[in-house]
């Protein structure tokens, strides 16, 4: 994707310490000010930290389904990517490996209520490669004529959204999402690549990013009517992601500054933002979360090692009012899956897979944001 589209961009610069907190609430419009303290009663509270077992220097969660169960990424010392799945009891899977990854990159991306997971793999080919794990199987899944294609998220009806890109991993990505085996592609307008990261169970939002014309991030989302609402940027943003919607319309993400500060974010559509800091922290990043309001995430340490982070939002949340955000009916053009869907079935944990000898890939360090 190139560098402007690495995630060199300051909002993927993690680097200190958290625990549990009371964020400082703000609501501003789209394009509008910082206000004083909003009579919306709103705090985030961490539950717990955690690391992957073993020798790890980065866990990052990704999604966490209404059981309490997380998917996520983690690095370990040697540099090879792995998914694992922690149970809500805070047990953890054996490393998730897809059968084809040669090149020691296999990422966990999303987590339904059946516990089938998504994700992607680098094969030997050096692409990206979606895949679906469920009750132990594997089944891969390609948009077709795509050389990459990226697993991002799915629901509990098995509607799925992720990125695709016609020319590989350093091409331009579209966005597509799945509804009743539909599929769909689509880019905001302008943009040089589209992220969809994740749809409710009513599929009333979708969520992701995009890169503007001038390499910069900028979350949006779509709606029932395949309406995008772009660009959703709080105050101050030099960059923006959105991971994860719920069933109440939560969002979660993050948002970096020009000190180069990464924020934790909540939002509400279209206009609600919360900012959440880990304490000591200068990186946090919120992915995932679910129907009671439980966040999955991340911040990073002083020495540059990143934890995983079990939060939860409470209080008063505004109601749905008009947003000043640009609106468009994004044009769809259907494209057709090699590998449609399986019928989805609880996943058990995988068996332990032995790791390949790391190798460099013009992939690394090209992913859609984590």
């Amino acid at each position: 994707m190139g560098n402007s589209i690495k995630e060199a961009i300051s909002i993927m610069k993690p680097k200190q310490i958290f625990i549990s907190i009371l964020a400082v609430l703000f609501v501003f419009p789209l394009m509008g000010t910082i206000a004083q303290q909003a009579p919306n009663s709103v705090s985030i509270t961490v539950i717990t930290t955690f690391d992957y077992p073993g020798t790890v220097i980065s866990t990052q969660p990704q999604k966490i389904n209404d059981r309490g169960t997380i998917v996520g990424i983690y690095f370990d010392s040697l540099g090879a990517r792995r998914g694992f799945v922690r149970f809500s009891n805070g047990s953890f899977s054996a490393p998730i490996v897809e059968p084809n990854d040669t090149e020691n990159f296999t990422e966990g991306r999303g987590i339904n209520n059946s516990s089938t997971v998504c994700g992607d793999y680098v094969g030997s080919d050096d692409n990206g490669h979606g895949f679906f794990l469920s009750r132990g199987t594997f089944t891969e899944y390609n948009i077709t004529n795509a050389l990459t294609t990226l697993m991002l998220g799915i629901n509990d009806v098995a509607d799925f959204a992720g990125t695709f890109s016609l020319t590989g991993p350093n091409g331009i990505f579209q966005a597509f999402v799945s509804l009743g085996g539909n599929i769909t592609s689509f880019s905001v307008p302008g943009a040089i690549s589209t992220f969809a990261y994740q749809i409710n169970n009513s599929n009333q939002l979708l969520v992701g990013y995009y890169i503007d014309s001038s390499g910069i991030l900028h979350g949006y989302f779509r709606d029932a009517n395949a309406t995008l609402h772009f660009p959703i940027d709080p105050s101050g943003s030099t960059g923006t992601v959105l991971f994860g919607p719920n069933d109440r319309n939560w969002v979660v993400g993050r948002y970096a500054d020009s000190s180069g500060v990464t924020h934790g974010l909540f939002f509400v559509p279209p206009n609600f933002f919360f900012t959440f800091d880990y304490p000591g922290s200068t990186f946090t990043s919120l992915n995932g979360i679910n129907a009671e309001g439980f966040i999955c995430g991340r911040y990073r340490d002083a020495s540059g090692i990143e934890h995983g982070i079990l939060a939860r939002v409470t209080g008063v949340m505004p109601a749905n009012e008009g947003g000043t955000e640009m609106k468009a009916y994004d044009s769809p053009s259907l494209v057709i899956p090699l590998n449609p869907l399986s019928p989805v079935t609880p996943l058990n944990a995988p068996s332990p897979a032995t790791p390949l000898t790391p190798s460099p890939s013009a992939w690394r360090g090209e992913m859609p944001a984590s």
